[in-house]
């Protein structure tokens, strides 16, 4: 388990977001919200089985 976090974990801050231009960085955002949509419905999962 700790090795699939450790994967998940970023490896450090993104590139100067600052030089990015608007898509990349609506891409990113984009990005991150499924990613967390991913983590909230496993957490979802994760309670029904605990319920």
């Amino acid at each position: 388990m700790d090795d699939e976090l450790d994967r998940l974990k970023p490896a450090g801050l993104p590139a100067d977001m600052q030089r990015w231009n608007i898509e990349d960085l609506r891409a990113y955002v984009a990005a991150m919200q499924a990613e967390i949509t991913h983590v909230e419905s496993m957490i979802a999962e994760k309670n029904k089985v605990q319920s």
